[in-house]
């Protein structure tokens, strides 16, 4: 089944294809449909604006739709930069900016003061109007130091004491397993897979 990924991230389009193939799901980035211009964000929450892209992109690609909202809080910043994680800082997308902006906000705390999650929920919006979603979260500690290069957004400042590695360090396999979209993917596959087989 072709299903449309609202998202120009490649970082983000190679995670979703390589969990979703175990379904055989063709995913396809929303940029290979052309040049539609993006709906506003204008969501209170990660569920509502994952369900504002889905069903925005459904409706004009007339194509099942996959899209996302995900962001780092830092518990101590009270649920910020959350929905406004990809422009902490201002602009969209600016990876550099949002992270200098997060390590000087999170300047004066130390310890277990720089504990925060990643958050990702996943929408699913059939054409017809069917809809799923899902919510995955990950724990680990804010860092004030970049280490990794295998991930993006604020993955080299996340640091998982468990593993004793940023998200930047882990191979895709290893961030596949543990990671917010990750968990929100596998809960999204096992509904699917009941889906078919109810």
């Amino acid at each position: 089944m072709k299903v449309v990924l609202a998202t120009h991230n490649q970082g983000k389009i190679r995670e979703f294809q390589k969990i979703l193939s175990e379904i055989g799901w063709d995913i396809i980035s929303v940029s290979e449909l052309g040049d539609i211009q993006e709906p506003e964000e204008t969501g209170r929450t990660f569920e509502e604006n994952a369900l504002q892209k889905a069903r925005y992109y459904a409706n004009i690609t007339q194509f099942p739709v996959l899209a996302d909202d995900s962001g780092i809080i830092a518990d101590i910043l009270q649920n910020k930069p959350g929905i406004y994680s990809a422009r902490y800082a201002g602009k969209h997308g600016d990876d550099k900016a949002n992270n200098e902006k997060l390590i000087k906000d999170l300047s004066t705390f130390h310890g277990e003061d720089r504990r925060g999650h990643y958050v990702c929920v996943i929408a699913l919006v059939w054409p017809n109007g069917k809809e799923l979603t899902v919510r995955g979260t990950c724990e680990g500690i804010i860092r004030d130091f970049y280490q990794g290069t295998n991930g993006f957004g604020y993955d080299p400042l996340f640091y998982i004491p468990s593993l004793e590695k940023t998200m930047a360090e882990l191979s895709i396999e290893e961030k596949n397993k543990i990671s917010h979209r990750g968990h929100a993917l596998q809960l999204l596959l096992n509904k699917l897979k009941t889906m078919v087989f109810d």
